[in-house]
Order: C-alpha cells, then sequence, then structure tokens
C-alpha cells in the first residue's frame, strides 16, 4: 500500500471557500492512467492535478483529470493551484532554470511568472495568441441554454470559437441578466461542441459592473464532465484574445473577469494581452490537506 499527500485549494482567489476548487496529489513518479482516473474520480471536483518535480525536465511535471477520466490540457486552474501549492510548500522546482521560470502540463512547457501580492503569490501562465477558428449560429446555442436568440450577441458581437491553449466558444450575452437565466442543456451543448470541434461553452456579458470586471462569465463543459466551471483560466484567456480582436481593449492593459457566482464560488481571473501572446494570472490559498492510499 502507498500514501500520497494530497491538498485542496481554492484558485482564483485569495479567500478560502471562493473560487475554484482543485485538488492536487503530490506524487514520487508519474501514476499508471487507472491510478490517476480512480483518484480523479474520488475527489470528485472538475478537476485533479497530479504533480511531482522531475530531475530529468528540471520542471515541476503536472497531469490533471476529471472525474469522468478526460486529461486536461492548458493554462488554467488545474496548472495555477498546482504551482502555488509547490511555491506555498517550498518546493525548489525552479532550482536549475535560469532564462526562464516554467512547468510542464502533460509534456508541453508552460511560461509562468510569480509575484507576491499583499501576503498572496500570484502567478502568471503564459498562453499563445488567441486565434478565432470558427463561429456557431445564436439560434442552436440559445435553444440549448434555454435563452431567446434574441439574447445573445451584445454589441453586434457574433459567437466565435477561439483558441489559445484549448478551443472554446465565445458567447457573448446581452446583460447580466441574461447570463443568470442560462440554463444549460447538456445534452444539447455536447453535441454542438462535437459538431463543431471544441470544448467549452464561455457565456460572458461586459455590462458595466461595481468592481470594473471586463467581464463577467459563465462555462459549460458537459462534453469532459464538466456542468458548471466556478473559475475557467483556459477560457478567460480566449475572451480577452476575442475582446482585443473586436477592439473592445488595448494590449497591455489589465484587466479582471469575474466568473463563479452562480456556483457560489465567486472567481477573480486577471488577464492580459501583449504582443506575444496572453498571459492569465490569479492566486490560490491551501483549505485542507490530507493523505490517501494505493
Amino acid at each position: 500500500m502507498r500514501k500520497l499527500d494530497y491538498y485542496i485549494l481554492d484558485v482564483f482567489t485569495t479567500q478560502r471557500y471562493t473560487g475554484n476548487q482543485l485538488s492536487v496529489v503530490h506524487t514520487p513518479d508519474a501514476l499508471s492512467l487507472d491510478e490517476y482516473h480512480k483518484i480523479s474520480r474520488e475527489f470528485g471536483y472538475s478537476e485533479t492535478s497530479f504533480i511531482h518535480y522531475s530531475e530529468t525536465t528540471g520542471a515541476l511535471e503536472v497531469r490533471s483529470f476529471t472525474p469522468a477520466g478526460f486529461e486536461v490540457n492548458g493554462a488554467g486552474h488545474n496548472l495555477l493551484g498546482a504551482v502555488i501549492l509547490a511555491l506555498l510548500k517550498q518546493w525548489d522546482i525552479f532550482k536549475t532554470q535560469t532564462t526562464a521560470t516554467w512547468v510542464s502540463i502533460n509534456g508541453t512547457p508552460i511560461g509562468v511568472n510569480v509575484t507576491q501580492k499583499d501576503d498572496h503569490l500570484f502567478v502568471t501562465m503564459k498562453q499563445h495568441p488567441a486565434e478565432i477558428i470558427g463561429s456557431v449560429p445564436s439560434a442552436k446555442i440559445s435553444a440549448a441554454l434555454g435563452l431567446d436568440a434574441e439574447m445573445l450577441g451584445s454589441n453586434g458581437w457574433e459567437n466565435k470559437i477561439v483558441k489559445t491553449e484549448v478551443a472554446h466558444l465565445m458567447v457573448p450575452v446581452k446583460d447580466l441578466n441574461v447570463l443568470a437565466l442560462a440554463i444549460p442543456n447538456k445534452t444539447r451543448l455536447k453535441a454542438i461542441s462535437e459538431e463543431y470541434g471544441f470544448e467549452g461553452f464561455y457565456l460572458f456579458s461586459t455590462a458595466p459592473s461595481a468592481k470594473g470586471y471586463l467581464a463577467s462569465a459563465r462555462f459549460f463543459n458537459p462534453g469532459i464532465g464538466i456542468d458548471e466551471d466556478p473559475a475557467t483560466g483556459t477560457a478567460a484567456g480566449p475572451l480577452t484574445g476575442y475582446l482585443e480582436k473586436l477592439g473592445h481593449i488595448q494590449k497591455q492593459s489589465d484587466h479582471i473577469i469575474f466568473q463563479g457566482e452562480q456556483t457560489g464560488h465567486p472567481s477573480e481571473i486577471h488577464t492580459r494581452v501583449e504582443d506575444d501572446g496572453i498571459v492569465v494570472s490569479g492566486s490560490s490559498v491551501i483549505v485542507m490537506e490530507g493523505s490517501l492510499y494505493l
């Protein structure tokens, strides 16, 4: 019997019991695929990350899975929480990296930077430049969300499939009330994502908010078993890039996307468009820790 340490974090927040919940398991090396699946299913959070430091690559190695057994890549909350955990535990994950700091998600290097603000660590992750790769008619999407077609398309913007690390559909809605009214039909949403070749649906409104958020958003990805996600870095990056392409924001300006209100786990995702890509950043806090057995 093997004993492994695990940690539960709230990600894209500085306050416990908000943000996106993430289970992280510290392993001595890679596990079998069956073990990854069993442990992820046991925790039941939208994603579980497994981490170990590799002397061979000189980097923190991360793999993430949903309870349904799908592997998740890209620079999202699964990676952010894993990196901050390693730093909070004072594991020297950058000890051999001299010119740039990075970690590996399923074998793909992701550049990261670390700063400290008001006693909290913030990690910035670099995503590729946003690429618009398709669109989906509003009538089809609205029917799958329990909305009328005219409730979509704020400012004349279209529903676009946008990719940085992962391709998601950006769905602009008229206002915050419409955002709250959406009731996803998982079967219909899954069929649409499979037909058009993307993963999740990122509903958003740029209606003014008291805290000056760039947008308020909701994320659905039933194709990999996520009914609704409280914070989605792999979608916030594409949204920020999409809004820059529309001329709504400028490069090199800092923004915050608010997500998770409907799940009871409000989250703040910090984003910025740069010349060579998009940065997504945030903080995380440890909520609990313990041991599991294999």
